[in-house]
Protein backbone atom coordinates (compact mmCIF):
# COMPACT_ATOMS: atom_id res chain seq x y z
CA UNK A 1 0.00 0.00 0.00
CA UNK A 2 2.81 2.40 0.87
CA UNK A 3 4.63 1.68 -2.38
CA UNK A 4 1.42 2.44 -4.28
CA UNK A 5 0.87 5.70 -2.40
CA UNK A 6 -2.27 4.35 -0.76
CA UNK A 7 -3.04 5.77 2.69
CA UNK A 8 -2.38 3.33 5.54
CA UNK A 9 -4.34 3.46 8.79
CA UNK A 10 -3.45 1.34 11.82
CA UNK A 11 -5.59 0.32 14.77
CA UNK A 12 -4.57 -0.71 18.21
CA UNK A 13 -6.50 -1.54 21.34
CA UNK A 14 -5.95 0.28 24.63
CA UNK A 15 -8.10 0.67 27.72
CA UNK A 16 -8.27 3.13 30.56
CA UNK A 17 -7.79 2.17 34.20
CA UNK A 18 -9.43 -1.17 35.05
CA UNK A 19 -10.91 -1.30 31.55
CA UNK A 20 -13.56 1.24 32.47
CA UNK A 21 -14.04 2.09 28.76
CA UNK A 22 -14.37 -1.54 27.62
CA UNK A 23 -17.71 -2.56 29.07
CA UNK A 24 -18.91 -6.14 28.71
CA UNK A 25 -16.44 -6.80 25.88
CA UNK A 26 -13.54 -6.15 28.27
CA UNK A 27 -15.13 -8.28 30.98
CA UNK A 28 -15.83 -11.26 28.68
CA UNK A 29 -12.51 -11.34 26.82
CA UNK A 30 -9.94 -11.90 29.56
CA UNK A 31 -6.81 -11.26 27.41
CA UNK A 32 -7.98 -7.66 26.91
CA UNK A 33 -6.88 -7.02 30.50
CA UNK A 34 -3.32 -6.97 29.17
CA UNK A 35 -4.18 -3.91 27.09
CA UNK A 36 -4.86 -1.49 29.93
CA UNK A 37 -2.68 1.57 29.42
CA UNK A 38 0.24 1.64 27.02
CA UNK A 39 1.93 -1.66 27.92
CA UNK A 40 4.10 -3.66 25.53
CA UNK A 41 1.32 -6.11 24.57
CA UNK A 42 -0.65 -3.22 23.07
CA UNK A 43 2.21 -2.01 20.90
CA UNK A 44 2.05 -2.49 17.15
CA UNK A 45 4.49 -5.05 15.76
CA UNK A 46 7.70 -3.55 14.35
CA UNK A 47 7.04 -5.27 11.01
CA UNK A 48 3.93 -3.12 10.52
CA UNK A 49 4.89 -0.10 12.58
CA UNK A 50 3.23 3.11 11.46
CA UNK A 51 5.20 5.58 9.42
CA UNK A 52 5.27 9.09 10.92
CA UNK A 53 2.52 10.30 8.56
CA UNK A 54 0.14 7.36 9.12
CA UNK A 55 -2.95 7.56 11.30
CA UNK A 56 -3.24 5.27 14.33
CA UNK A 57 -6.77 4.74 15.62
CA UNK A 58 -7.04 3.61 19.26
CA UNK A 59 -10.13 1.50 19.79
CA UNK A 60 -11.79 -0.36 22.65
CA UNK A 61 -14.22 -2.58 20.76
CA UNK A 62 -14.12 -4.99 17.82
CA UNK A 63 -14.89 -2.55 15.02
CA UNK A 64 -12.31 0.07 14.07
CA UNK A 65 -15.27 2.39 13.47
CA UNK A 66 -17.09 2.09 16.80
CA UNK A 67 -16.39 5.07 19.04
CA UNK A 68 -13.55 6.34 16.84
CA UNK A 69 -13.03 9.06 14.24
CA UNK A 70 -12.17 6.55 11.51
CA UNK A 71 -15.20 7.20 9.25
CA UNK A 72 -14.69 10.97 9.42
CA UNK A 73 -10.96 10.66 8.71
CA UNK A 74 -11.56 8.39 5.70
CA UNK A 75 -14.31 10.62 4.34
CA UNK A 76 -12.14 13.73 4.74
CA UNK A 77 -9.40 11.94 2.78
CA UNK A 78 -11.93 10.95 0.07
CA UNK A 79 -11.33 7.26 0.67
CA UNK A 80 -14.08 4.97 -0.64
CA UNK A 81 -12.51 1.51 -0.37
CA UNK A 82 -10.75 -0.23 2.53
CA UNK A 83 -8.26 -3.07 2.35
CA UNK A 84 -8.58 -4.82 5.70
CA UNK A 85 -5.86 -6.96 7.29
CA UNK A 86 -5.48 -8.18 10.86
CA UNK A 87 -6.93 -10.42 13.56
CA UNK A 88 -9.32 -11.81 14.47
CA UNK A 89 -11.36 -12.64 11.36
CA UNK A 90 -14.47 -13.55 13.37
CA UNK A 91 -14.15 -10.49 15.62
CA UNK A 92 -12.36 -7.30 14.71
CA UNK A 93 -11.99 -7.97 10.96
CA UNK A 94 -15.62 -8.94 10.49
CA UNK A 95 -16.94 -6.12 12.71
CA UNK A 96 -14.84 -3.58 10.84
CA UNK A 97 -15.97 -4.90 7.44
CA UNK A 98 -19.63 -4.76 8.50
CA UNK A 99 -19.29 -1.23 9.85
CA UNK A 100 -17.32 -0.17 6.75
CA UNK A 101 -20.14 -1.15 4.40
CA UNK A 102 -22.69 0.47 6.73
CA UNK A 103 -20.68 3.72 6.50
CA UNK A 104 -20.68 3.56 2.69
CA UNK A 105 -17.18 2.16 2.14
CA UNK A 106 -16.28 -0.92 0.10
CA UNK A 107 -14.44 -3.35 2.42
CA UNK A 108 -11.92 -5.74 0.89
CA UNK A 109 -10.52 -8.38 3.24
CA UNK A 110 -7.22 -9.95 2.20
CA UNK A 111 -7.57 -13.70 2.74
CA UNK A 112 -3.88 -14.34 3.53
CA UNK A 113 -3.59 -11.26 5.78
CA UNK A 114 -6.23 -12.18 8.36
CA UNK A 115 -6.39 -14.93 10.94
CA UNK A 116 -8.32 -16.34 13.85
CA UNK A 117 -7.89 -18.74 16.75
CA UNK A 118 -9.70 -21.54 14.92
CA UNK A 119 -10.22 -22.32 11.21
CA UNK A 120 -14.01 -22.78 11.57
CA UNK A 121 -14.94 -19.24 12.62
CA UNK A 122 -12.23 -17.86 10.32
CA UNK A 123 -13.65 -19.53 7.20
CA UNK A 124 -17.27 -18.85 8.20
CA UNK A 125 -16.49 -15.17 8.65
CA UNK A 126 -14.74 -14.94 5.28
CA UNK A 127 -17.75 -16.67 3.70
CA UNK A 128 -20.18 -14.20 5.31
CA UNK A 129 -18.07 -11.16 4.44
CA UNK A 130 -17.93 -12.22 0.79
CA UNK A 131 -21.64 -13.09 0.72
CA UNK A 132 -23.01 -9.97 2.42
CA UNK A 133 -20.63 -7.23 3.45
CA UNK A 134 -17.73 -6.81 1.05
CA UNK A 135 -15.09 -8.64 -0.89
CA UNK A 136 -12.54 -11.28 0.06
CA UNK A 137 -9.53 -11.15 -2.24
CA UNK A 138 -6.33 -13.14 -2.44
CA UNK A 139 -3.13 -11.31 -1.57
CA UNK A 140 -1.82 -11.47 -5.15
CA UNK A 141 -4.99 -9.91 -6.56
CA UNK A 142 -4.93 -7.19 -3.91
CA UNK A 143 -1.27 -6.32 -4.56
CA UNK A 144 -1.87 -6.30 -8.33
CA UNK A 145 -4.83 -3.95 -7.88
CA UNK A 146 -2.81 -1.58 -5.69
CA UNK A 147 -0.19 -1.34 -8.43
CA UNK A 148 -2.72 0.10 -10.93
Amino acid sequence: ARAAGTPVVHTRVAYGPRGVDGGLFFRKVAPLRHLVGDGPLGALMPEVAPAPDELVIVKQYASAFFGTALAAALTASRVDTLVICGVSTSGCVRATAVDAVQHGFVPIVVRQAVGDRDPGPHEASLFDIQAKYGEVWDEAATVARLRL
